[in-house]
């Protein structure tokens, strides 16, 4: 094979073709071209060199080259129109199946247009102007020292701005001084593991359904995780009183994600109170607590004891995970652990968007915004369950009326066909059982656990229900209408 020769004539575009004159040089060009879009080398919309130029880089006729972009067309590999050249066409790469699931070799599933996974907000309704007004106010008035190395804690306008907000809306109790700014709920997560195993902690409880991540990074700090099965009065807290190797339990008492259901009042009381018996603390999130639909938002867990409690909140669902900005509020003795546990590239977290969201918080702008947001997450969450209650009444919807997301009960057995059904009509969409932890098996303390003493986890035996967490908060709100619609016809019939 030899390389194509130089010239200025067009774009580069490397090809391995036979010499010139050769036979069959338009099929082999035509291959090339066929595989440089296949494996990525030119990206979907690349405009390539017209047939001119391509045919004077490569030695070639310009009929061979204009034949075989023809070709190509044909076949959907490329586009031309007329002014604009010929480029690669626009191919979406199609929606891998979910972890541990097979897809038929036969059909390949259409590219992702619908989505409705969990965990993010409309992304498409993040403040700008209201966000630039509250960065210019904020950038004039920061004193110099603010682009500087700071505080390690986070900047004290924000630190204040938060105290303030959290005591008069999610009832918190606290001061700056026991605030910690941290880049996004992860990063908190990290150092309140690091510290607790600073502490001496071996153990954290948290929920039998969650995010795996979260149990991964809090096994990396070099600690266990222990599932706590859950009930129709939320997560079983009773369970922590049979564990006395658990250092602290990780909870979502206004809104469990994914089930949707908050945690009793009964057992809001009852973790607090072996949090005091054993000196144990309650890690609370609190990721979409400011959004509650059906009744007037349930005040945060941390106010029936800020010394054993801990409030995590972050912006990711109120305004937008790409900002990295999240806080905790931390009983005093614990200030110096969180902040001794950072290491030197984890001390900063970038002090303008901390500005910027303090004169917002302080603006009232985080207010307006909240209500405006409130106000749409719950027209489609009354838009899902309308359309469920008429397309497909038997499937019901749980959980309470609150967050960014709603859990659809499916029939046993459903879920893996539902899911496979999504990837072919190009809906992004979870089932329950993907946020589901495996206990295995739970170790008698002193015992080695992989001896006798090990017995199964509380959830060992079940197999889980089947089920759809969908995440109507996510998609913009022209696209709404036909996610809904594209759920609806990959629901299971009525039997």
């Amino acid at each position: 094979m030899e390389e194509p020769r130089a010239t200025t004539t067009g774009s580069d575009l490397h090809l391995d073709l036979p010499a010139p004159g050769g036979a069959g040089v338009r099929d082999a060009l035509i291959t090339a071209l066929r595989e440089a879009v296949r494996g990525g080398r030119l990206a979907p919309g690349t405009r390539l060199p017209s047939s001119r130029s391509l045919a004077a880089d490569l030695g070639l006729a310009r009929n061979t080259v204009a034949d075989a972009y023809g070709e190509l067309v044909a076949e959907g590999w490329l586009t031309a129109r007329q002014g604009s050249g010929t480029r690669v066409a626009l191919r979406a790469d199609p929606v891998p199946p979910p972890a541990g699931r097979s897809v038929p070799a036969a059909r390949t599933p259409r590219r992702r247009v619908h989505n409705l996974l969990p965990g993010s907000p409309d992304l498409s309704a993040f403040p700008r102007a209201a966000w630039l007004t509250a960065a210019r106010r904020a950038l004039a008035a920061a004193p110099a020292d603010a682009f500087g190395y700071g505080d390690p804690a986070g900047r004290p306008e924000l630190r204040h701005a938060l105290a303030h907000y959290l005591a008069r809306a999610r009832g918190v109790r606290t001061a700056p001084e026991r605030i910690v700014v941290c880049a996004g709920f992860v990063q908190g997560l990290m150092l309140l593991s690091r510290a607790l195993r600073a502490m001496g902690a071996e153990a954290v409880a948290v929920d039998s359904y969650g995010l795996d991540f979260h149990w991964s990074l809090i096994h990396g700090e070099g600690l266990r995780t222990v599932p706590l099965p859950k009930d129709g009065q939320g997560t079983r807290v009773g369970e922590l009183d049979h564990r006395r190797d658990v250092g602290a339990v990780l909870l979502t008492p206004a809104h469990h994600f994914p089930t949707g259901m908050p945690l009793s009042p009964e057992r809001r009381s009852a973790v607090v109170d072996w949090a005091r018996r054993t000196g144990g603390l309650v890690l609370e999130d609190d990721y979409d607590g400011e959004f509650r639909y059906d009744r007037q938002r349930v005040g945060a867990l941390q106010g029936l004891d800020p010394e054993r409690v801990v409030h995590l909140g972050t912006a990711s669902k109120s305004l937008a995970p790409g900002l990295r900005l999240a806080w905790m509020v931390l009983p005093q003795h614990l200030v110096g652990e969180v902040l001794a546990a950072k290491n030197p590239a984890e001390e900063m977290t970038g002090t303008p968007d901390q500005l910027i969201l303090a004169e917002f918080i302080t603006g009232g702008g985080y207010d307006r915004h909240l209500r405006s947001m409130r106000l749409r997450y719950r027209r489609r969450r009354d838009r899902l369950v309308a359309a469920l209650a008429e397309r497909a009444p038997h499937i019901p919807v749980t959980g309470i009326a609150a967050g960014l997301h709603a859990v659809l009960e499916l029939p046993p057995g459903t879920e893996d066909r539902v899911l496979r059904a999504a990837a072919w009509e190009g809906l992004a969409l979870e089932g329950l059982s993907r946020y589901r932890h495996d206990p295995g098996p739970v170790p008698v303390p002193g015992a080695d656990s992989a001896g006798p003493a090990a017995v199964p986890g509380p959830d060992a035996a079940a197999p889980g229900p089947d089920g759809l967490v969908v995440g109507y908060g996510t998609p913009p709100e022209h696209a709404f209408t036909a996610a809904v619609d594209a759920l609806c016809r990959v629901l299971p019939p009525a039997p």
